[in-house]
């Protein structure tokens, strides 16, 4: 065979198996994971979830079902709302889920129950929301709405074992629900006409006025229960102020009895340094005056030697003078012719022992003063001596004193200054409570003032009945007058005296009383008791 036949014939070949593929590729169905194909005609149905199938338009026909999940949202308010067990409407909004049951059976009824709406949410919704909304009502009205509320969970699970078996029959699995909205339906969407509606507003008006009480006496309950905490903060402070008083007062006791032991203190040291003070002037003068009786007592013992010298001298020297005239007087027995010799030289010795006797008594007034004059040197001396320490003891005592004295005065004044900064506290918080009293308890005090001042008022009223010198009663019997009443039976005395204390006499005085006090005799007695129209400011 020629090669050019072989080559045609492979040409031709070659364009037939081309041909058949390209018919085949357009014949060709292929189903996807997220599509399945039913397969009808000749040969019978066939689901094809996997895999493809060729499709002969005159002898097949092919149906494409969706598999995918689809979210189908139902709500259910006002007068659509669900009813639950007790007769109450509750709106709900429910997502289920569903989709296409992977098994060939549920293919196939999808396909002939359902067709192209699975792949169109809202026809899949329109077709089959009534079984859904069958579900919601026939579980809900099962439970009650507390129990809707509390058990979710439990709603779910009932709707969708509800629901699964009704969704089968088209093919539809239902994967889950889930409940999005749960509430009451208002008031103003329900028709009282209505009998579950009137029996759901009936024990809703139940249920609101049992929580509006609940709820008023909480709120009394709440009230009662701030002022009572009010009350007893107000005790505690009122105890805490009373406390604060009494510390006060104690402290104020304890700096009194520190300020006098300190006081009592400084007195004991202040008359112990006078006394020490005191005695040591005193032993110092004991000492002193020692020296001096010393001092002098060692000069009139060399005095009294020096004289008894000066004694002895001039008795010695009149021994000798008299040996001297006793040998003139021999010597002039002896010899008359020296008689005048001797008498002449008796006259010179009679004048020289005169002028040796004025020369003594001339020393000897020296000499005692000088011994006058050194003793009041030394005395003097002494005595400014003894001055001079005992003024350096006074100024050091006066300093001592002094500083002593300044120190309590340092201490006294911040005693004062705490007890009057403690004073000044504590009436300042007398003010501030006297400021907060209530107009009642104001009325009441001066109420008791007026009765306290009314024994001194009456004293007043009396006094002029003081000065009255003499009294005259005249009783007249038997006019009638006096024998009828409790007045005829009083001594004639009482009667007097009643009639003095009613007597206008004593008006002026009392109304002046009155005016000083704050008190209204106007009206009588009566107006003394009166509670005042305005209450006083504190």
């Amino acid at each position: 065979m020629p090669l050019e036949s072989l080559a045609i014939i492979a040409l031709a070949v070659l364009c037939f198996f081309l041909l058949l593929g390209l018919t085949l590729a357009r014949l060709y169905r292929r189903a996807t994971r997220e599509m399945s194909l039913v397969k009808t005609g000749a040969g019978g149905r066939r689901v094809i979830m996997d895999g493809g199938v060729i499709v002969l338009p005159l002898l097949h026909e092919i149906s494409k079902v969706n598999m995918k999940t689809l979210r189908l949202e139902v709500h259910r308010a006002a007068e659509a709302a669900l009813i639950t067990k007790d007769r109450m409407r509750v709106d709900v909004g429910v997502e289920f889920y569903v989709s296409v049951q992977a098994t060939e059976d549920g293919i196939s009824r999808a396909a002939q129950t359902l067709g192209d709406r699975t792949f169109n949410v809202d026809q899949l919704r329109e077709m089959i929301e009534g079984k859904l909304i069958d579900g919601l009502r026939a579980v809900a009205a099962r439970m009650s709405m507390d129990e809707l509320h509390e058990n979710r969970t439990h709603f779910v699970q009932e709707v969708q074992n509800a629901v699964s078996n009704d969704l089968l029959k088209n093919g539809l699995e239902l994967e889950s629900v889930s409940l999005t909205a749960l509430d009451q339906t208002p008031f103003a969407a329900l028709d009282e006409n209505n009998a579950f509606n009137a029996v759901g507003m009936r024990k809703l008006a139940e249920v609101i006025a049992t929580s509006k009480k609940e709820r008023a006496q909480i709120d009394a309950d709440a009230e009662v229960f701030v002022r009572r905490a009010a009350m007893e903060a107000e005790k505690l402070k009122m105890q805490i102020v009373r406390d604060e008083e009494e510390a006060r007062i104690a402290r104020t006791q304890e700096i009194e009895q520190m300020k006098a032991a300190q006081d009592s203190q400084i007195t004991r040291a202040r008359e112990q340094a006078e006394s020490e003070k005191e005695r040591a002037r005193i032993l110092r003068e004991q000492e002193i005056k020692s020296a001096e009786i010393a001092r002098e007592r060692a000069m009139e013992e060399a005095q009294i030697t020096k004289e008894r010298e000066i004694e002895v001298a001039n008795q010695d020297r009149q021994i000798v003078i008299a040996q001297k005239s006793e040998a003139e007087s021999r010597a002039r027995a002896s010899a008359d012719a020296a008689r005048a010799e001797a008498i002449k030289a008796s006259e010179a010795i009679e004048t020289a022992r005169a002028v040796a006797a004025a020369e003594r008594e001339k020393e000897i007034a020296l000499i005692q003063a000088r011994r006058e004059a050194e003793r009041e040197t030394t005395r003097l001396r002494l005595e400014a001596e003894t001055e001079k320490a005992v003024a350096a003891d006074r100024a050091e005592a006066r300093l001592s004193e002094a500083e002593a004295e300044a120190q309590s005065i340092t201490i006294r004044a911040a005693a004062k200054k705490a007890d009057l900064l403690a004073e000044a506290e504590g009436k300042q918080a007398l003010a501030n409570s006297e400021n907060t009293l209530s107009p009642e308890i104001i009325a009441l005090r001066l109420a008791v003032a007026r009765l306290e001042a009314l024994p001194r008022i009456v004293a007043e009223m009396v006094k002029p009945a003081e000065k009255i010198q003499s009294i005259r009663i005249n009783q007249v019997s038997g006019l009638g007058g006096a024998s009828s009443g409790g007045e005829g039976h009083k001594a004639p005395v009482n009667q007097a005296f009643d009639a003095m204390l009613g007597a206008a006499l004593q008006l002026p005085a009392m109304k002046k009383l009155g005016e000083e006090i704050g008190l209204n005799f106007d009206n009588g007695l009566t107006g003394l008791l009166d509670e005042p129209t305005q209450p006083p400011s504190t």
